[in-house]
């Protein structure tokens, strides 16, 4: 029997979070999948191709093994934070010490979350990329912390942006969250770029979380470059990295965090308290995919430049203005005219759903900046990614009977 009057009281935290702006896309996906409509889904960043078969025998060994199913440690297992150490050495030329400056997280996206809530708090603010990729928003919020975006399109400007804001702001902010190759927009940066973001930490007092999710997906020769390879990046912040993408393992969960020690402690006591760490076996394959699959991780670059070629030259040919990326796994791309000024972002995605078959993310869902762009993910193969584009085309084409002679209207 209930309780009269009893009411439950969430937390202000939780209150702050807005309703999941992907919750009517992912709805209809879901009811056309299980009506055994074959949708095209470019909407999730979820890699389709699997893992290297010998990190695969090495998970199913290790978990053979009975000594590996007890508790592990919060920070990770001390040869995969040596792996990782060598991986940042051999690859960016930045020295870790593999017990203070490296902590396995799982996934970085919990490792990122919890890094909030070590460093912020009531009346922090944390600077952050717009269009957003929504956990860096959340995460400071979940923390109690407040939350400053500033566009991310033009670099320069962006790091005039920071300075202004640092300058201007009182209380300063506390936290600037980096994340290049940039998620959706896909924007990139030179190393000269964290250069000067160290300058700005360090003249202003703010602690850096680079989220460095897409580090081994890049195309045309460019190299992602590491936060931590700047002189001084270990003195004002650390960088999260993934094996999700470049690996395949984003089921998996195994991400990781390097840099500032005395905030990678912070993280590794919040973990202490959280979790029991990793499951041994999936750590031990991890250590194999660091030590013997780098050929592989570019192979798979090599595959998502093929099917960022297919996607872009077939809107190219339907007359789209094309934003090619240089690296992530996604095509960051303005929702072509007139449908920009006929209707929401939102309600395009939906359309090319109900009547395409092709799921694609509203940029809207990355905040007001990204209105009137679409997020297209890589994760199909190519004659999927063409079939898709024939699918929006047609789509398109019997749209225009029901829209043709009527106004345009502004996008709600």
């Amino acid at each position: 029997m209930s309780t009269p009057n009893f009411q439950i009281q969430l937390a202000e935290r939780v209150k702050r979070l807005p309703p999941y702006l992907f919750g009517r896309i992912n709805t209809m996906l879901y009811n056309k999948r299980r009506a055994g409509e074959d949708v095209i889904d470019m909407g999730m960043g979820n890699p389709s191709d699997p893992p290297q078969n010998l990190v695969i025998e090495k998970l199913a060994e290790a978990a053979h093994d009975p000594t590996n199913h007890g508790y592990s440690k919060s920070n990770g297992i001390a040869n995969l934070r040596r792996e990782v150490a060598a991986k940042y050495n051999r690859k960016y030329g930045v020295t870790l010490d593999q017990d203070a400056e490296v902590l396995v997280c799982l996934g970085s996206k919990e490792g990122f979350s919890h890094m909030c809530l070590a460093v912020m708090g009531p009346g922090d603010t944390a600077i952050v990329p717009a269009p957003y990729f929504p956990i860096h928003v959340h995460s400071v919020a979940l923390a109690s912390g407040n939350v400053i975006s500033l566009e991310v399109a033009n670099s320069e400007k962006f790091l005039s942006n920071i300075a202004y804001t640092c300058e201007t702001l009182f209380p300063k902010p506390k936290l600037l969250i980096l994340n290049y190759p940039h998620n959706p927009s896909s924007v990139v940066v030179e190393q000269a770029f964290f250069d000067e973001v160290v300058k700005l930490a360090k003249k202003y007092g703010l602690m850096v979380i680079s989220d460095f999710a897409y580090a081994d997906v890049a195309y045309d020769g460019y190299q992602p470059p590491s936060f931590l390879a700047s002189p001084g990046a270990k003195d004002v912040g650390v960088e999260f990295t993934t094996m999700s993408k470049g690996y395949n393992m984003a089921g998996w969960r195994v991400g990781y965090c390097c840099g500032n020690r005395e905030m990678v402690s912070a993280l590794a006591t919040i973990k202490g308290y959280y979790d029991y760490g990793m499951f041994q076996a999936v750590q031990i394959a991890a250590i194999m995919a660091l030590r013997h699959t780098d050929a592989a991780v570019l192979e798979q670059s090599r595959i998502y430049q093929g099917r960022r070629n297919a996607l872009c030259e077939g809107l190219q040919r339907l007359g789209w203005e094309m934003n090619i990326p240089k690296a992530g796994m996604f095509v960051w791309q303005k929702v072509p005219e007139p449908w920009r000024t006929r209707m929401s972002t939102l309600d395009f995605a939906m359309l090319l759903l109900e009547k395409g078959n092709v799921a694609v993310s509203p940029g809207s869902g990355f905040g007001p900046v990204g209105e009137g762009w679409l997020r297209m993910s890589l994760v199909e193969n190519e004659e999927r990614l063409r079939q898709a584009v024939r699918q929006i085309k047609q789509c398109l084409k019997d749209a225009e009977v029901q829209y043709s002679g009527a106004p345009a209207v502004a996008a709600s």
